[in-house]
């Protein structure tokens, strides 16, 4: 009986240790529950400096002068003098076309040529003959009248043999070709042997590596932003072109813009613009591909902000800001070019103000933060763009 209460008397104890521990336990959870969390972001300070900018285009580098050459006369090569790639002085010969029938069409047109003149002298001095005669009055007026007609006749088959003599040794000349200009011949040459058209068969291309166009694309809006900066150059023409290679690489030497195409392009909108550049070394070549950047004006003291911290809501652009206490505060901004990964701020920001830029999705305006610095560098953030927006080939960092 006694150990029948004591056991009761224990599981009673051992319930309402039980339910204060849960009860006790649910409390903790709801207080905790009940204090705000501080939200996890990263932030940077904004970047001030001087801050070139600087139009960035896709471009490619095309010959300043390429030229097929081509034969004038039919026949086989016979005869090869270069090799493809090899660079060449104007007037090198290249190669020689089979010349037997253009040999044969001269020798053919010479004896056609001395038959002409033979019978246009026989012509000529029966004339002379016939004029002395019809001084005499020995013979009548008509047939001196048509010996002269037939002299005539005589003279103008003489000119066109000779034409045709000057055809033919000019088609013999021709068997052999040269370079029309000095420059670098392309792997496309033809092989010894090969039956060549005149004006059709394209026996090898020559093309000058020194100096070299690279040829890009400008948008309305950048051109006209590009015409503007020019007149506002107090010098003309000064606005330097550099181009950065597939390597990454700026090349060395300076370019100048020398000719712009006449109109827009229908279907793009775009004008085709053409840089020339210096190649001595022969570094360029026809047919790379590189990022043509024009120098344009600094913004003294820009601010210059990631693209990732701005937020865009109902036409307005604003930023996330740490404030004090670590609270979030936000700015109004007023965007002005897109350089690389920032936006330069004409207005709403200054040197001192530090940015959100990464866990802005849940954050809003007064919330506690806890906050992160970071750097450009750590972001990836960068000045250099790849696109064709105006920025500069530095980076912050």
């Amino acid at each position: 009986m006694f150990f029948a209460k004591k056991t009761k008397l224990t599981a009673a104890a051992v319930a309402v240790a039980v339910s204060s521990i849960i009860f006790g336990g649910c409390g903790k959870d709801e207080q905790k529950a009940a204090q705000p969390t501080k939200i996890q972001v990263k932030a940077m300070q904004v970047v001030q400096r001087d801050t070139p900018l600087t139009g960035e285009y896709a471009g490619q580098l095309v010959g300043l002068d390429t030229v097929k050459v081509q034969s004038k006369v039919n026949g086989n090569v016979i005869e090869k003098f270069v090799t493809g790639g090899q660079f060449v002085q104007a007037g090198q010969i290249l190669y020689r076309i089979d010349s037997r029938q253009y040999e044969s069409a001269v020798l053919q047109a010479q004896a056609n040529l001395a038959q002409a003149e033979a019978n246009l002298n026989n012509a000529k001095i029966d004339l002379m003959r016939d004029e002395k005669l019809l001084e005499e009055e020995a013979i009548a007026e008509q047939v001196v009248t048509t010996q002269a007609a037939t002299v005539r006749s005589y003279e103008a088959a003489a000119a066109a043999q000779a034409a045709t003599l000057k055809t033919a040794r000019e088609n013999l000349d021709d068997t052999l070709i040269f370079a029309p200009m000095s420059g670098k011949l392309g792997v496309d040459d033809v092989a010894v042997g090969t039956f060549v058209t005149a004006g059709n068969t394209t026996l090898v291309t020559i093309g000058s590596p020194d100096p070299i166009y690279a040829q890009f694309s400008l948008s309305e809006s950048d051109y006209l932003k590009f015409v503007n900066r020019q007149v506002n150059q107090q010098s003309g023409n000064v606005v330097d072109v550099t181009i950065t290679l597939a390597d990454g690489k700026e090349y060395p030497l300076v370019g100048k813009i020398v000719e712009t195409d006449r109109e827009l392009a229908n279907n793009s909108g775009s004008l085709t613009v053409k840089a020339i550049f210096p190649n001595p070394e022969g570094i360029l070549l026809p047919g790379m591909f590189a990022r043509v950047k024009l120098a344009g004006e600094t913004i003294p003291n820009a601010i210059l902000v990631p693209q990732r911290a701005v937020q865009q809501l109902l036409g307005k652009a604003f930023v996330m800001t740490v404030g004090e206490d670590n609270k979030s505060v936000a700015k109004n901004v007023e965007l002005g070019e897109q350089i690389g990964s920032y936006y330069v701020v004409n207005s709403g920001l200054d040197a001192k103000d530090v940015v959100v830029v990464e866990g802005l999705t849940n954050l809003r305006e007064g919330l506690e933060m806890d906050v992160k610095k970071v750097t450009a560098g750590e972001m990836g953030f960068t000045l250099t763009n790849v696109t064709s927006k105006f920025n500069t080939d530095s980076g912050a960092k």
